[in-house]
This record gives structure tokens, sequence and C-alpha cells, in this order.
């Protein structure tokens, strides 16, 4: 009946659109393709695909077969990574999704003293940012998501490792350098630096600016933390940034931190990994050194 090779060829074909693309990624004559198709069809007594012109349409049936395969075969692909990586004597590789920029600064501190401790564990790390951390976590892309944000669902564990506060950054010589705190109306007047991702998923909007109906007068994003800071100090802008980081650039620019608002905006790194996956000893590793590098980063 249903095999794995029948799941392949459907997400080829949904990758490819044509039978013929997908024939020559999978090695396969294009007919060979078909026959095993059109068996599979036979067998379970409907369609999985129609043919519009050189395009193929996935039928019902084919669309959720071809949900099957996004879930299944990346599970058999990493296990068959993981068996050839036993085979040689290693232990796997840890893959880590991030789902927050400033985040990538403080898994180096944790990286290093990790690959020490287990050198038969690789480490590969996934800019969960980009594609969206939970659903590789439960597709099996990842086996570990670091987030400051986690969503709490069946099956999945999170542990805090890290606390920390969102402060505001300015330039030495800014007017509001030396306060105390500012206020979401003081921002109306500043060009406010971020990331480049959604206002909603930026916490000196969701939790700052937008509860007390207030904006800044420009918004621009840029892809890295050092260049945003450089911005910062030379009285481009403004922007926010876990209170860790801006610690360690105090040293190297121009720049000081404020409270954002009277209570501040306190967070957490949390380390997300499957349920059935918690106990595994070099998971448990990781999570203990990630607590022993937050503490030193304090």
């Amino acid at each position: 009946m249903l095999e794995r090779s029948h799941l392949a060829i459907l997400r080829e074909v949904d990758r490819c659109g044509t039978l013929t693309e997908a024939a020559e990624r999978l090695h396969l004559t294009q007919s060979a393709l078909s026959h095993a198709i059109k068996k599979l069809e036979t067998q379970l007594g409907t369609t999985v695909w129609v043919k519009e012109g050189r395009q193929l349409r996935l039928t019902r049936a084919g669309q959720y077969l071809l949900g099957l395969a996004n879930r299944l075969l990346p599970q058999f692909e990493h296990a068959e990574v993981l068996m050839q990586q036993y085979a040689a004597g290693q232990r796997g590789t840890l893959r880590i999704g991030m789902e927050c920029h400033p985040c990538y600064q403080w898994l180096l501190k944790t990286v290093s003293p990790f690959l020490a401790a287990w050198p038969k564990v690789d480490v590969d790390v996934k800019q969960a940012f980009q594609f969206g951390g939970m659903a590789a976590l439960f597709g099996y892309d990842i086996d570990v998501l670091i987030t400051p944000d986690p969503l709490f669902k069946e099956g999945i564990a999170f542990t805090p490792v890290f606390d920390y506060e969102q402060v505001l950054v300015v330039a030495s010589d800014h007017p509001l350098a030396g306060k105390t705190r500012v206020l979401p109306e003081q921002l109306g007047s500043e060009t406010l630096i971020s990331y480049p991702v959604e206002i909603e998923r930026l916490d000196v909007f969701s939790q700052f600016l937008l509860p007390a109906g207030c904006s800044p007068k420009q918004h621009k994003t840029l892809e890295t933390t050092d260049i945003i800071l450089q911005m910062v100090a030379a009285g481009r802008g403004v922007a926010a940034f876990p209170d860790w980081l801006v610690k360690e650039y105090c040293h190297k620019l121009p720049v000081t931190s404020l409270r954002l608002g009277p209570q501040g905006i306190q967070k957490q790194i949390h380390v997300g990994v499957r349920v059935d996956d918690n106990e595994l000893d070099f998971i448990q590793g990781f999570i203990e050194i990630a607590n022993q590098t937050s503490e030193m980063t304090r």
C-alpha cells in the first residue's frame, strides 16, 4: 500500500510542478513515477493528482498525502543521518533554532562549552525567525528552540534559562541620556531602529508603544546588531535591546540605556524541546550549560 517512495514522489511533484522535473530530482524515469502512482491510486481507490497541461495538480487526497509527506519524510531523513553518525561513533547533531536576533549573541556563549563537554555531538544553528520555530520543532527540523516568547503547547517542554530586561538604547549625548526611564510618548519624535520582523513580534511595540496608542516618528529596520548599535551611537536613532547585550556594547560604543516605562519589560529566554526528547542526556546537558552561561552573563 502506501510507501515512503510514494510520499517522496508527491513531495517532489509539489516542489517541481511537473513529472519530468520530479523524476530528474528523484533519479527515476518519468514512466516509473507514473506507474508507481497509478498503482497506488488503484490500491487506494482514488486519484492523487490530475494533469493540467504539463502541470500536475494534487487532489484533496493528494494534498492530505503531501501533508503527511512533509511531516514524516524529514523525520526519516533525520533518522538516517543519525544512524550514520551513530555508526561512525558520533552521538548525532543538536539542531538549534533561534527565534530572536539578539539570542544568537547569547547562544555563542553556550555553544563553546557545550561542544567541549560533548565532543561527539555536533551543533547546527538555524535562524528560526525566518521560518517559524514551533513548526520546525514539531516537524523535527530542529531539536531545540531558543525563544523569548514560548507558545506552550502539548508535546513541547519549555525551560526558562535566562532572565533579562528589554531596554531602550540611545547615544550617550542623546537628550534622553542620563534619565532612568522613558515613556511611550517620548518616542514620538524619534527614529526607532529594529530588526526586520513584524512589529507585533517586537516588544517595544507590543508591550510599550501600541498599548499606549503611540508610535515613533520613523521606524527603520536593519539586519545586524552591530550596525543597529553603530547607528544609535551616531545619533541616527534609538533601539530596544536586552540589557545584558547593551552592557557589553557600552564598553565599545558611546551608548546608554533607559527602562521602558515605570516597570520595564521583563523577559526570559526559554529552551523548548519535544517532550519525547527532553530526557536525552546531551539535550539536558545543553540546558544545564545554558543555565550556567546565563549566570555568568548576568
